[in-house]
């Protein structure tokens, strides 16, 4: 028979254990690559958004908050998502999690104009010239228009992070926003140099899901750039990058 003072010790050490919450961040949909206007979702991307809501609806996920940048592509995920999942949940609106200005990134490196990339050269070409940017930028050797400070713009992050983790204990959170700010939260988690975290925003999909799980003191990763809600043969030319 179990002695009562083993109970008690058990319950105690139950009782000091931290609440553990989940936080889901989304990379927003498929937004509008080389056109005029970028931060509009693609047909695409709405479906990709409304599947990841009806996905979470068929597991009955319920979210205790919910975080977005101020981006049109961030804003209308969300719709999307809260349209799959049947929910009217207003989100809270957090300019630290809007995208850096990648044009302006580049811009810093390459200040002459771009052509449209539209062939697969053209494509490397302008990322070879955002990784440099941002290697730069990161380091603190240039100053992007318009843009904040790496440190800033990694504290507009982390200050987000810190929110779900202090006021929504034991709760599920759900952050929508964009490569740049994920890549930075799993960075700033894991403890990775600035080349790693270029590394994982360059290869995040859109509508991706990365999982954190939180407790009062720290954030832990437990998954990252997962597509599980579009895990159907039928939905292979759904997974997109841009």
């Amino acid at each position: 028979m179990p002695s009562r003072c083993g109970d008690k010790a058990r319950r105690r050490r139950r009782d000091r254990m931290p609440l553990m919450g989940t936080l889901y961040l989304v990379r927003h949909g498929q937004a509008s690559f080389g056109a005029d206007d970028y931060d509009q979702l693609s047909a695409l991307g709405q479906r990709q958004s409304r599947r990841l809501g009806a996905y979470w609806a068929e597991r009955s996920v319920r979210f205790d908050a919910v975080l977005t940048g101020t981006l049109r592509r961030q804003q209308q995920t969300w719709a999307g998502i809260a349209e799959g999942l049947g929910t009217e949940m207003s989100p809270l609106t957090w300019p630290g999690l809007n995208e850096y200005d990648s044009l302006a990134v580049i811009r810093t490196v390459h200040p002459h104009p771009l052509l449209k990339p539209d062939t697969p050269e053209l494509y490397r070409h302008h990322f070879r010239l955002l990784r440099d940017g941002l290697a730069q930028w990161m380091a603190g050797t240039v100053s992007p228009k318009g843009m904040p400070s790496y440190a800033d713009f990694v504290h507009g992050v982390t200050s987000a992070l810190d929110h779900v983790r202090t006021q929504h204990p034991g709760g599920t959170a759900l952050i929508v926003s964009s490569g740049g700010p994920i890549a930075t939260a799993v960075g700033h988690v894991l403890g990775l140099s600035p080349e790693r975290t270029i590394e994982l925003n360059m290869r995040i999909r859109n509508s991706a899901v990365t999982e954190f799980q939180f407790n009062p003191r720290r954030h832990t990763l437990l998954t990252y750039n997962t597509l599980p809600h579009l895990d159907h043969p039928d939905q292979a030319d759904w997974v997109t990058y841009a």
